[in-house]
C-alpha cells in the first residue's frame, strides 16, 4: 500500500479501509495522500523505513534458515527442524522450583509458545534436578499426547492458528547424560521417543561456554569448534531458556 501511494497516490480499497478504521476508531476516519510538504516527506520516510525493515526480516529468516540447515547436519537429523523446544531449571536450594520451555523455530523465538512449570511433586528431594527435569517432560508431553494425538498426526500444516507445528522435532535438555537417562525413561513411557530427538548440552569444563558436550542417543558425546556458527545458535537457544526459568523463577519467589 505504501509503494501505491508513492507511485500513483491511490491504492486498492481505499473506501473499505477507511471504513475499518472509522469502526475501529469510533469515529470517522479519512484517507489523505499527500503530494508535497511535510506529510508528504512523512509518508516517503515512512516507506523507506518498511523497506529497510523488510529488508532486515527478510536477511533474518534467511539467517535463521541457514542456521536450521547446519543443526540439521550437525546432529544427524533426518529433515531441516521447524520446532526446537528447549528446557531448563531453575530454583534456590530446591525451592520454589519452577521448569521453563522457550521455543525456536524458522523466523526465530516464538515467545507465544513458551511454557512455564510449576513444580509441583512432594516426593522430589530438594535440588533434585533430574526428579524436576522428570516431572516437567512427564507434564509436557503428556497433555501433548492428548491434546495433538501422535506426533505423525500432529504434523499437519494446519495443527496451529498461525500454522506452527504442535510437536518439537527436537528437544534440548540443559545437562549431560543423567538428564538425558532421565529424560529418556520419560518419552518411553509415553511411546514417543521415536517422535522426537533429545540433545543433552552439557556445560564445559569450568563451565565454560565453547566446551559444551551434547549427548544423544546411539552417538558418543561429543563438542563442537569453538567458532561453529551451529554451537553459537545452541548457546543462544540455552541462553534464552536460562533467561526465561530464571525470570519465571524470581517471579513466583516474589
Amino acid at each position: 500500500a505504501l509503494t501505491d501511494i508513492a507511485t500513483t497516490g491511490v491504492f486498492g480499497e481505499q473506501e473499505l479501509l477507511a471504513a475499518a478504521l472509522s469502526t475501529r476508531a469510533g469515529h470517522k476516519v479519512a484517507i489523505g495522500v499527500p503530494r508535497r510538504g511535510e506529510k508528504k516527506e512523512l509518508v516517503d520516510h515512512a516507506l523507506q523505513n518498511a523497506r529497510e525493515a523488510l529488508g532486515r526480516r527478510l536477511a533474518e529468516t534467511s539467517t535463521q534458515a541457514r542456521l536450521l540447515e547446519g543443526f540439521q547436519q550437525t546432529f544427524g537429523l533426518d529433515i531441516v527442524p521447524t520446532r526446537i523446544e528447549v528446557y531448563d531449571n531453575s530454583h534456590i536450594m530446591g525451592t520454589n522450583a519452577v521448569g521453563g520451555m522457550i521455543v525456536a523455530g524458522p523466523e526465530g523465538f516464538v515467545k507465544n509458545q513458551y511454557r512455564k512449570f510449576n513444580i509441583r511433586s512432594t516426593k522430589i528431594t530438594p535440588g533434585d534436578d533430574f526428579g524436576m527435569m522428570r516431572e516437567v517432560m512427564e507434564r509436557r508431553f503428556s497433555r501433548l499426547v492428548a491434546e495433538e494425538g501422535d506426533a505423525e498426526a500432529a504434523a499437519a500444516p494446519d495443527d496451529d492458528a498461525d500454522g506452527f507445528p504442535a510437536w518439537p522435532d527436537v528437544i534440548l535438555i540443559d545437562g549431560g547424560q543423567g538428564q538425558m537417562t532421565a529424560v529418556r525413561a520419560v518419552l518411553e513411557g509415553l511411546g514417543v521417543a521415536e517422535r522426537v530427538v533429545a540433545i543433552g548440552v552439557a556445560k564445559g569444563v569450568d563451565r565454560e561456554a565453547g566446551r559444551e558436550r551434547f549427548h544423544m542417543a546411539g552417538r558418543d558425546s561429543f563438542t563442537l569448534p569453538v567458532r561453529d556458527p551451529v554451537l553459537y545458535f545452541v548457546q543462544r537457544l540455552r541462553d534464552e531458556a536460562h533467561r526465561f526459568a530464571i525470570g519465571t523463577h524470581r517471579a513466583r519467589r516474589k
